[in-house]
């Protein structure tokens, strides 16, 4: 059975309601008003918290990087290279042990200045490790989570699942150490190449020592942390609003805004009504077959493209069916990748090569790809496997993604083509799609790259503390013992060799998992602010990104 083009299209129809006039906001407030900025987004975060290590999701890379900042920066507007921030310089002391200089006279957002005991802190057994510890040449040992029913924690002693977290960041981190008032020492238990890039990712960020302790709970410090970031907490509503302000002893230089207003909008129907009214001046997780009715609008244009990270497919193999890897190859091989790009994105993404991304550099795979679309050979492998029509779920979010659903029903039709009988089961939250009281089987998720290694994806995402092993859904003993040769092995040529293993296990031999595509974040905006948007999800309205274009 082939699926055409039309029939796709004619899988999902979706009609926006009547558009509204609009009434444009003011773009050019006098003197004595604030100059304020309000984005209508698909979600805030996740979990309700501001913590970045209990809030490792898309929405939260989308925000929370305004409020807290890791150590070492990242160039997001430009090649996305290390760069200087709240860390001024950093060198090796050896394979196992990076040196930071940080930069003085960094305010927190609660007026003390950053100083090397705030660093320490903020990588504590306290604040990310609670009682885990760090491998020592032996391996990590997998951490289980429950990523569905969170457990609270006592005081300002960080949760589990935080603690979980914070070892797939950073598995063999032996101590902080303080060296003197500006200067810090990251001192791994083994050799490790990438602990510049563990520094720039969030999670790693540098918190108030004062403020967390004075919280005396984890969780009133997570609603609103302190941080060095260009904007502060001024008012957090869970899932319904966040309203940011203006650090003004920011030390990149106070924003042009004076706050930044987020709106948790799930609807897209509401959030390009909202911009079309003028009740918003950003929109988030705009689909491309809206550009026209984004760019009809004089004052509005359609932003954005491809970012570091991945639309993936991942499998549960206990369940009983996807026990068999060849089931699991089989459903990669039924699903055209490139037909997904050219009818939901308009071809302006890419299919990758598997689970790797450009910017790897050297260690990119070129002669690696994710499985081909070849429906024949699917319905071999089934054949091979002895599946007998068995039903598999598929647990599928209300377009937590951008156009899920339609993927999922795209997808759902590709395998029913070959034969596979899927159950979609449209759930409402996280928990549902974690939740073990029935059969998991297949769901959505996405998988970012940190920094430029395979380590910030690859294995923080799918290794021995990724979320596919904490939760269950997941292991193989040989990508296990690989994870630990790719992150701590200093020869690149082993490195590359060991990264080129682990992705023929992790999509071939024993699927974890299927790439479909690159995931592509684009916004509504207003014409008149001369704003660029970052491949690395963060919505960036720092000093020099929000100028206010003359009319």
């Amino acid at each position: 059975m082939n699926i055409n083009r039309r029939e796709m299209i004619g899988l999902t129809a979706s009609l926006l309601t009547t558009m509204m006039v609009p009434a444009w906001a003011n773009s050019n407030p006098s003197s004595n008003e604030k100059r304020i900025i309000r984005v209508a987004a698909s979600g805030l975060t996740i979990n309700g918290t501001l913590a970045t290590l209990r809030e490792q999701s898309n929405v939260g890379r989308r925000i929370l990087p305004s409020i807290l900042e890791p150590v070492i920066a990242t160039d997001g507007l430009g090649d996305l290279s290390l760069e200087s921030g709240i860390a001024e310089s950093w060198k090796r002391i050896s394979d196992s042990v990076v040196e930071v200089k940080l930069r003085e006279g960094v305010i927190f957002h609660n007026g003390d200045e950053m100083t090397a005991e705030d660093v320490a802190f903020s990588f504590s057994p306290q604040v990310m490790f609670g009682d885990t510890q760090p491998h020592r040449g032996d391996g990590a040992k997998t951490i289980r989570a429950q990523a569905n029913s969170p457990i609270r924690s006592s005081g300002t002693q960080c949760p589990p699942e935080v603690a979980a977290v914070g070892r797939r960041l950073w598995p063999s981190l032996e101590e902080v150490k303080v060296i003197d008032k500006y200067t810090v020492q990251f001192i791994n238990a083994v050799a490790d190449p990438t602990l510049e890039g563990r520094l720039s990712r969030m999670g790693c960020d540098v918190i108030s020592k004062r403020h967390y302790l004075e919280s005396g709970d984890w969780h009133a410090w997570a609603a609103a942390p302190v941080g060095t970031g260009p904007f502060k907490v001024k008012n957090h509503q869970a899932h319904q609003q966040l309203i940011l302000e203006r650090h003004d002893k920011y030390w990149g230089g106070a924003p042009e805004v004076d706050e930044v207003h987020f709106y948790e909008v799930p609807e897209l129907a509401s959030r390009i009504n909202g911009m079309l009214a003028g009740e918003y001046d950003y929109a988030t997780d705009i689909p491309t077959d809206q550009i026209q009715t984004i760019e009809g609008a004089d004052q509005l244009e359609f932003v954005g493209g491809p970012i570091l990270n991945h639309q993936i497919t991942c499998f549960d193999k206990a369940h009983p069916v996807l026990q068999d890897p060849r089931v699991r190859l089989a459903l990669a091989h039924a699903v055209d990748r490139q037909m997904i790009v050219d009818m939901m994105w308009d071809g302006r993404t890419v299919v990758p090569k598997g689970l790797q991304f450009d910017f790897y550099g050297p260690m990119l795979v070129e002669d690696h790809n994710a499985p081909a679309y070849d429906p024949d050979k699917a319905r071999e492998l089934l054949k091979e496997a002895g599946y007998n029509g068995e039903v598999i779920p598929y647990r599928v979010l209300n377009n937590y993604y951008t156009g899920q659903v339609q993927k999922a029903q795209i997808m759902a039709e590709m395998w029913r083509a070959v034969g596979v009988n899927i159950d979609i089961q449209m759930v409402e939250n996280w928990s549902q799609v974690y939740d073990q009281s029935s059969p998991r089987g297949i769901r959505d998720w996405s998988n970012s790259a940190g920094f430029n290694d395979p380590v910030s994806s690859l294995v923080q995402q799918h290794g021995p503390n990724g979320q596919q092993q904490q939760i269950g859904e997941w292991t193989n003993e040989e990508f296990n013992r690989l994870s630990a040769v790719l992150e701590n092995s200093t020869d690149q040529d082993e490195r590359k060799e060991t990264f080129a293993r682990m992705l023929q296990i992790a999509e071939y031999e024993d699927p974890a998992f299927m790439v479909v595509h690159q995931t592509a974040a684009f916004y509504a905006k207003r014409k008149d602010i001369d704003w660029k948007w970052s491949p690395t999800f963060y919505m960036d309205f720092r000093k020099g990104n929000t100028t206010l274009v003359s009319s």
